[in-house]
């Protein structure tokens, strides 16, 4: 099962990149006046997904893609969610979960200010 844990990797990269590159594509194609920024499907899409993210860490629930990795992967689930581990593998800091949290609440933030800043078109 290997090759399935690898996929839900992959999935859970794309995800990550979407959020957090979604947010910097949205300001950078709102400040050069590109119609796509203010797409309401695009910008639910968005918001639900970091809404998601911080809605499980908030709730010190593991994430269900970390879990489904872990397990093919191992057999068993980890202790560590999906950005906490490969930021620590990547960068070499292991913060702790709580750190984790409010970077996605912060994040969250962020996406919310845009929504208002940059409002999709109705």
């Amino acid at each position: 099962m290997l090759w399935l844990a690898n996929v839900v990797l992959v999935l859970h990269a794309l995800i990550v990149v979407f959020i957090v590159g979604g947010l910097i594509a949205i300001w950078i194609a709102a400040a050069l006046k590109r119609a796509w920024a203010r797409n309401r499907a695009f910008r639910t899409a968005h918001l639900v997904a970091i809404g998601i993210v911080t809605t499980l860490a908030v709730l010190d629930v593991p994430c269900p893609l970390t879990v489904m990795e872990d397990y093919l992967r191992t057999g068993t689930a980890g202790p560590q969610g999906f950005v906490q581990r490969w930021v620590s593998a990547w960068l070499y800091y292991d913060f702790p979960g709580w750190v984790f949290t409010v970077a996605y609440v912060v994040f969250l933030a962020a996406v919310i200010a845009t929504w208002r800043r940059v409002p999709p078109r109705a």
